[in-house]
């Protein structure tokens, strides 16, 4: 099969229930990024000085020199904007994202962190792009954040995330392994699994939509008041779906050099207090949230449609559409991946190959349908699929004469179309079957192949669901 690695679906129309402690209606996950220190520097190796995330517009790399209004600028995060956030969010569990060779430069910020008891998750060894760095060496560097991380905090990190990272970092990390949860992700309001060869890794969303590094680029934020509306409109939003009944999560990404200015504080803490005087919020770590959910919803054991081989599949699908299963040996042909993970998923897979298959082969696949209250059902040789259905429909229990005009509607019916007439059986009554039966007989033939297929297709789908679940 053509493996598409990107999961389009995610959990789909029915999220998960999140199942918060003490029945919360949201969880409200706050991160405080620490880079002041970590950033492209000369002094730290680098090549040029750092361009991104600050209060200068259009910024540029200055290649083999300090820059130093932009030196300031970070340093402020790490003098000023750092103690105003921890004096402000002390009280509350919030995790921060440290970048290791930040951390190393900060011996008293990293003491007041852990008097606050937040979790110190690693943001990599410097806060560089890592867009373009060959997979040896960002293996090497994440190795190296977490020793320096280990010896610096005093205990290795159990979240992560990069943020400027590359499209091997999740994977380079979950190999490590140790990680309670990594959040190079923006794909969902609720944690979720990815499975790297036997590694199940727990991946934990972040945000850059609540993030006050929109007030670092050109189409963000330009006062405080916009920061606090969003926050509060975000907040607003996911309570009312957890009143509901599916509780989510809301991260707020914060940066001790951009809302640690006075003027984004205030924004803030309005913001936080507001949400604080509602009833049921669960202000929490990422590591907690990763924890909880890990428990409450530990990662799926069964074998995923989309990774079989062509012959597992045909076993496991090759029964869905009737004595057919040349249908699922085409389907493997198609591109495939995590979106098709799910009944619907392989459903469509199987019909684009009867779809796409002649009106010979099609008119096969009709042909080895049995017919309803037929011969084969009295005879017990009905495939188990079949017999579940038409038992469902009471098809299996029929009168003397009810099974007469069965038997007749069948024998007209093939007459006058050259195939059994099909019908979703779990869908319909015996009365709308009879009913459906006297009503399509007349059709043309055309009319009545296109709806024989589209029935065969439906009899599939709700095959599908329940083997695999909605």
């Amino acid at each position: 099969m053509q493996r598409y690695p990107r999961d389009m679906i995610g959990y789909g129309a029915n999220p998960p229930k999140a199942n918060w402690p003490k029945g919360a209606k949201i969880a409200v996950q706050i991160v405080l990024n620490y880079e002041e220190g970590g950033e492209n520097n000369i002094l730290h190796g680098d090549k040029a000085s750092e361009a991104f995330l600050s209060e200068i517009t259009g910024a540029q790399p200055w290649p083999g020199q300090r820059h130093w209004n932009m030196e300031s600028i970070y340093e402020y995060g790490s003098r000023a904007g750092f103690w105003r956030l921890h004096r402000m969010m002390k009280d509350i569990p919030i995790t921060i994202y440290g970048v290791a060779t930040a951390l190393a430069r900060a011996p008293e910020q990293v003491a007041a962190m852990k008097d606050a008891g937040w979790e110190i998750a690693s943001h990599g060894l410097k806060w560089v792009e890592h867009k373009d760095m060959p997979e040896d060496e960002e293996r090497a560097q994440i190795l190296e954040a977490i020793r320096l991380h280990t010896e610096v905090v005093g205990e290795p990190p159990k979240g992560w995330y990069t943020g400027r990272c590359s499209n091997n970092t999740i994977r380079l990390v979950a190999e490590q392994g140790g990680f309670d949860y990594v959040a190079d992700s923006y794909a969902d309001d609720l944690p979720y699994w990815m499975r790297f060869g036997d590694i199940d890794q727990l991946i934990m969303p972040y945000t850059m939509d609540c993030n006050d590094m929109r007030f670092g680029i050109q189409a963000g934020y330009t006062n405080g008041d916009q920061f606090e509306s969003y926050l509060k409109d975000s907040f607003d939003y996911l309570y009312a779906e957890g009143i509901e009944g599916s509780p989510k999560m809301l991260s707020i990404g914060l940066h001790c050099r951009i809302v640690g200015r006075p003027g984004r504080a205030a924004a803030l803490k309005r913001a936080l207090d507001y949400m604080a005087g509602h009833d049921g919020v669960w202000f929490a770590t990422r590591q907690q949230i990763a924890q909880h959910w890990a428990r409450e919803h530990p990662a799926p054991t069964a074998q995923r449609p989309s990774e079989m081989s062509q012959d597992d599949f045909v076993a496991a699908f090759g029964g869905i559409f009737e004595h057919s299963p040349w249908i699922a040996e085409r389907a493997c042909a198609y591109e495939s991946g995590p979106t098709h993970d799910t009944a619907r998923g392989v459903h469509n897979l199987l019909c684009r190959a009867f779809r796409s298959a002649s009106d010979e082969e099609r008119l096969g696949v009709l042909n080895a349908h049995p017919d309803l209250a037929g011969k084969l059902a009295a005879a017990g040789r009905l495939t188990a699929e079949s017999t579940a259905e038409q038992a469902g429909a009471g098809l299996d229990m029929l009168t003397d004469d009810e099974r007469a005009t069965f038997q007749k509607l069948n024998a007209d019916y093939v007459a006058r179309h050259g195939f059994p007439f099909i019908i979703a059986v779990k869908d319909n009554t015996k009365a709308s079957i009879l009913d459906a039966f006297h009503r399509r007989i007349g059709n043309d033939r055309a009319t009545e192949f296109a709806e024989a297929c589209r029935q065969v297709e439906r009899i599939a789908e709700l095959r599908l669901l329940d083997k695999l679940g909605a």
